[in-house]
């Protein structure tokens, strides 16, 4: 089974319907449909949540609402308690990507609860005591305060994440460049910066050093940069002075006949 549909999300204690609609549409994104609300105390007329849900109004509509955090978690096996608070009951914490890999273990034999606290005071100590594991997420010291919505979207990125259920996209497949392919680029390289006048011949060993670690690397250093802005601008110059030398010879021949 996928261990995604049994894992839970918890609101309690909610405030705001447009933070309900955010966080479902957060757990759309990452495979996530079971949705409770404990407690909710939600003060507006669920405008707000339609609006930001977007098209996750089907796990906002299909929410469950107990009247208490161990109601909604009764029949799980294991509670995940989230908190940006230290403390008595808060001194054990893991981050979501070390502990997403032992929710989704327990996910695999039974219900899970993710749990989330009000949006202005976070989850209370009997309620963080009720929990079997707790998970804060990392951010700057400076400032720790995350939205609610933003906090469900980390951790359920790290349970979708983890699932392995992402696969990067096959890049297109190419062959690599042999070195006999690498060394006529390179002769053909010189003598084009020679026909040019990009370089002359008394410098064109030390030049092509440049161009070799260029071709190698890509241009990554401020001398790299300007070596290839000095080549589009003598490509440049060289170019032009090809078309004014095209257009005088026709003018001449025109003259001739």
């Amino acid at each position: 089974m996928n261990p995604l549909d049994n894992i839970r999300i918890v609101l309690v204690g909610t405030l705001y319907s447009g933070n309900v609609g955010s966080v479902c549409r957060a757990m759309a994104n990452m495979g996530l449909r079971q949705l409770t609300l404990a407690a909710p105390r939600i003060l507006d007329d669920w405008s707000d949540g339609h609006r930001m849900a977007v098209h996750a109004t089907d796990i906002m509509d299909a929410r469950r609402e107990t009247a208490t955090l161990q109601e909604a978690i009764a029949d799980c096996a294991a509670v995940i308690g989230t908190t940006a608070r230290g403390g008595l009951y808060r001194a054990t914490v893991q981050t979501p990507r070390v502990l997403a890999p032992e929710i989704l273990r327990i996910a695999t034999q039974a219900p899970v609860a993710i749990v989330f606290g009000r949006e202005d005071q976070g989850l209370h100590n009997d309620e963080i005591a009720q929990c079997t594991h707790l998970i804060r997420i990392p951010v700057d010291e400076h400032y720790q305060s995350l939205n609610l919505s933003q906090a469900l979207l980390i951790v359920a990125y790290e349970l979708y994440t983890a699932t392995g259920a992402y696969v990067s996209p096959v890049e297109e497949a190419v062959s690599l460049a042999t070195q006999a392919t690498k060394d006529a680029l390179m002769r053909k390289w010189r003598a084009a910066m020679l026909d040019v006048g990009f370089m002359d011949e008394q410098k064109a060993d030390h030049m092509m050093q440049g161009f070799q670690r260029i071709f190698s690397r890509g241009v990554r250093t401020d001398p790299d940069a300007r070596i290839m802005l000095g080549v589009a601008h003598q490509m440049s110059w060289a170019g032009r002075k090809a078309s004014s030398f095209a257009i005088l010879e026709g003018e001449r021949n025109a003259d001739h006949e």
